[in-house]
């Protein structure tokens, strides 16, 4: 797998849009940016030892500004979004990669939207896709307050193209997603993005009745679960290298072909971004991604390098 192309980009404006929320506008430095769909996200190099995913959220149509949105997590949280709020301002140049897309919207007659806080971000092309077509759609849009909610205008215009219920926790208290999920029509796809607590509660309400249309996308991986893992040694073969290598426990398939000169593009190292998908020729893989879906889990034809394991001796690996 090839390394992704990197492009520089300008910051051509900068905005706050919410409480600790600010916009930023990239402009590359020559020619047009990758196209995209509603969904992408791209990799922010922050600094050499800091990279960030982040939604795009501007038009998908206009190849020469990507749009994101950045909030200031709290305590600093790994460091991103503190040096983004402290040092990037308009003029300033950063380094990218992408867009990609795991979280893509796919054709239906109907669309539930749920989003927390930032979550907002992703969600918002697909809306204005949606109203473009004319298509059935309604968003549950859940926060801290109504100031800590971006892009509450815009969904305020969209608003009559479908139904938008703006839930600010100090006025409404948490989204109660068991009863929304409940009164959707078959049919309905249902894309959420939010912190952790909100996503485990619209996987777990929506397992039985919405599991084929359900689609969440997360900005960090949950705490693990070493007790369903299997975390034995195994091999992988890279056929199209023609290399065989051992990965023991606490190793990643990653960190075992590096050391034998095959070296697969990765960034998140959590199984959240997609960049190290790879196709599987044999064996079963151990998933411990946040990207495939349920059905493609049981498939186990793809699986992600950076965390990921396997359940069978060996796995033959199109690399």
């Amino acid at each position: 797998m090839d390394r992704e192309a990197e492009y520089v980009v300008e910051v051509a404006a900068r905005h706050e849009i919410a409480d600790r929320v600010i916009e930023l506008r990239l402009r590359p430095l020559d020619g047009d940016l990758p196209s995209w769909r509603p969904g992408a996200h791209i990799d922010l190099i922050v600094t050499s030892r800091v990279t960030r995913q982040y939604s795009l959220c501007g038009d998908p149509d206009d190849n020469g500004m990507y749009t994101i949105a950045v909030l200031r997590e709290p305590g600093g949280g790994r460091g991103g979004s503190s040096y983004i709020h402290n040092m990037v301002h308009a003029g300033y140049r950063l380094r990218i990669r992408g867009p990609r897309n795991t979280f893509a919207l796919v054709d239906a007659e109907r669309y539930l939207f749920i989003a927390g806080g930032i979550g907002i971000t992703p969600l918002l092309p697909m809306i204005r896709a949606a109203s473009a077509r004319d298509t059935h759609w309604s968003l549950m849009y859940g926060g801290r307050t109504c100031a800590s909610m971006a892009y509450l205008a815009e969904l305020g215009d969209l608003s009559a193209h479908g139904a938008v219920e703006v839930c600010p926790q100090d006025r409404t208290g948490p989204l109660d997603v068991e009863k929304v999920l409940a009164a959707q029509p078959a049919g309905t796809q249902v894309y959420c993005c939010g912190p952790e607590s909100l996503l485990a509660a619209v996987e777990q309400y929506g397992a039985t009745c919405l599991s084929e249309s359900l689609h969440v996308e997360r900005f960090a991986a949950p705490p693990p679960d070493p007790s369903a893992w299997f975390d034995e040694e195994f091999e992988v073969d890279c056929v199209k290298a023609g290399v065989s290598v051992r990965v023991p426990p606490g190793t990643s398939i990653l960190q075992a072909l590096d050391r034998v000169g095959v070296h697969a593009a990765a960034s998140c190292m959590e199984g959240i971004c997609g960049i190290c998908e790879t196709v599987v020729l044999e064996g079963i893989p151990e998933h411990r991604d946040h990207v495939l879906t349920p059905r493609e889990r049981v498939d186990g034809n793809r699986m992600m390098l950076c965390c990921s394991r396997a359940r069978t001796p060996r796995l033959a690996l199109d690399l």
